[in-house]
């Protein structure tokens, strides 16, 4: 529980720091390296070559500077992590100071489940489709069936959530892969694909969008182990179908690229591009020079990590009940 009191207290450290008008993330995001086993059509990072990756040094630093200014929840991904042949001592590394999740395709996660489970808190698997569509989606044959056998591992010694990001081959998938994730007894979260420039192009046709975003709300009101909000869905609709835009504050969300370099100004808008390692500057100062207030109106993407926290109220009790209580409630039994 240790980690916990650390998250905690830094949740109300960052409470009194945001009193003067400082903008201080929540979350953080680090790559550990672009390599993956697979070859997702909509991933461009696959695509790029890995730079000379972080030392365990280099991430002490890179975790503790994060640490410091008030960031309580760390996601790793990749590419594909379990193939940072470092990634157990960062996950230890992580686990003092955040609540640590990660991100993974699902293909060595039976092997390597138990040896990573007491340093993580929760695993996403993705999944955006169910058989072949998969498979097709994620350029390699078996992956499907690999990443089945890794959630029905998993799924019994940490919590999981699948991660299906909805495209132009999947919109007529969304339900198959709810039902999917209730027969592996675990929760899905589904996100809108984002256009990289070095990615195929994938952004699925309006209705085809349209309807399956209503789906996914319908589903979750019904009380499908979907992830994302009521929120999530109503605020997308509303915003690219009858013009009523959200709020976006990317300064919630701090992403460290392969390099330790900070990226600015988000995940989607520099297509994850640092610029300067994070424990080499004044981070709070350069934090706050970004004029934020410009991107509030964006709405380009639909990436949950930016939009939830976004949308997130403590005015707002069906939301903090979802998010804050019973998380932690779940949490404090396991």
């Amino acid at each position: 529980m240790g980690h916990l009191e650390n998250v905690a207290l830094r949740t109300v450290k960052r409470k009194i720091r945001s009193l003067s008008g400082n903008k201080i993330p929540v979350i953080a995001g680090h790559k550990l390296l672009y390599t993956c086993n697979l070859r997702c059509k909509v991933c461009p990072f696959w695509r790029r070559i890995d730079p000379p990756l972080l030392s365990l040094d280099e991430e002490t630093k890179m975790m503790d500077s994060l640490a410091s200014i008030g960031v309580s929840f760390m996601g790793f991904e990749g590419g594909e992590p379990f193939l940072r042949k470092e990634l157990l001592e960062i996950l230890k590394l992580s686990h003092e100071r955040f609540f640590t999740s990660l991100v993974s395709n699902g293909w060595m996660l039976a092997n390597r489940i138990k040896e990573v489970r007491e340093y993580v808190d929760y695993v996403f698997v993705s999944i955006d489709g169910v058989g072949e569509v998969h498979d097709r989606l994620r350029g390699v044959e078996g992956s499907f069936e690999r990443a089945r056998e890794g959630i029905a591992v998993a799924s019994k010694e940490v919590p999981l959530s699948l991660s299906s990001t909805i495209t132009s081959e999947n919109t007529d998938q969304v339900e198959r892969i709810v039902d999917f994730a209730r027969e592996m007894d675990v929760s899905v979260s589904f996100q809108v694909v984002y256009d990289y420039s070095t990615a195929e192009k994938m952004f699925p046709s309006s209705a085809k969008l349209r309807g399956a975003l209503f789906k996914l709300l319908d589903l979750k009101k019904s009380g499908a182990p979907i992830v994302e909000s009521k929120e999530y869905f109503e605020s997308v609709i509303n915003s690219w179908y009858n013009g009523k835009g959200w709020k976006c504050k990317p300064w919630l969300v701090i992403n460290i690229d392969p390099e330790g370099r900070v990226v600015l100004p988000c995940y989607a808008l520099s297509e994850y591009t640092g610029s300067k390692r994070v424990w080499e500057i004044d981070l709070p100062r350069v934090w706050n020079s970004v004029d934020w207030e410009q991107y509030e109106t964006c709405n380009k993407c639909a990436l949950s990590c930016y939009l939830e926290p976004s949308l997130f109220s403590w005015d707002n009790f069906s939301m903090v009940k979802e998010r804050i209580i019973d998380n932690m409630l779940s949490y404090i039994v396991e």
